[in-house]
């Protein structure tokens, strides 16, 4: 994880040592918009041998398990826009970044995106669980073994170098660009996990990396406005999502992500 946020930094200082501010003066923007996204399968490792009781069941810990070639979907909620009190319940994403030049900007990216396990899959188990051995085939019931998910969400934070490729400018408050982002960051989810029937919704936590690149159209118009739509591939790798409480379990996996976005919004505050 260090070397992949270095490699990103490095990067990013490069691109701001290039950056040629004579021709335009820099600006700060901020996007607003929805993405919809694609999961690869991923192996779920789900380990507590602490010994300690879980606070949500009283019960004593003891397992360690890997379940493989999961499948997962997203959830994308798209029917809670019809209320505006519910803009951030689906898929949401933001940017915020600064305009170097013509060529360069720097971006901040969120995206609220959502993971769920899939339910009631046949997953090949090995492991153990409370001691016995578990090998082979099982129907992985979401109620009674376990569900999992990252709803709240998976929550992927990157911080990006974007390059812009000029395509029309017909007036000066009309720009047809092409970009393309790459940068790196954290994933920050809020995992909701039943397992052995017990359910418990965790906080938000620190629980691994990730590194991705975008691409796409910006419209840039009326001389402030921005719309973009761009598609993302991702490599998300949670090394600690909670289970039952921080202390009390954790589960790694890791996937390759896709997604198509849509943001909206405008550039402000013009500075020298």
């Amino acid at each position: 994880m260090k070397k992949l946020l270095l490699s990103a930094l490095l990067f990013v200082s490069i691109v701001a040592s290039a950056a040629d501010t004579t021709k335009v003066k820099r600006a700060f923007y901020f996007t607003w918009g929805y993405t919809r996204a694609w999961y690869t399968k991923s192996d779920i490792h789900l380990k507590d041998v602490s010994g300690k009781n879980h606070p949500a069941t009283g019960k004593y810990a003891n397992y360690d398990f890997t379940l493989y070639g999961a499948q997962a979907h997203d959830q994308s909620d798209f029917d809670k826009l019809k209320d505006v009190i519910n803009i951030t319940i689906p898929q949401f994403v933001c940017r915020g970044g600064l305009r170097l030049n013509d060529k360069w900007d720097l971006e901040i990216n969120y995206d609220h995106t959502k993971y769920v396990m899939t339910y009631n899959q046949t997953l090949r188990i090995s492991g153990q669980i409370d001691g016995r051995p578990v090998s082979g085939d099982t129907l992985v019931d979401h109620a009674k073994f376990l569900h999992f998910e990252h709803t709240d969400g998976a929550n992927f934070w990157m911080f990006n170098a974007v390059r812009k490729f000029k395509i029309w400018q017909p007036i000066p408050q009309f720009r047809l660009s092409w970009v393309a982002k790459a940068g790196a960051g954290i994933v920050f989810p809020r995992t909701d996990v039943t397992i052995f029937g017990e359910r418990l919704n965790n906080n938000w936590h620190v629980a691994g990396y990730i590194g991705g690149i975008e691409s796409g159209l910006r419209i840039q118009f009326l001389k402030r406005g921005f719309f973009e739509f761009v598609g993302k591939g991702s490599f998300a790798n949670y090394t600690n999502a909670l289970v039952l409480g921080k202390g009390n379990g954790s589960a790694n996996h890791h996937f390759f992500a896709g997604q198509l976005t849509m943001t909206m919004g405008m550039e402000f505050n013009r500075v020298k």
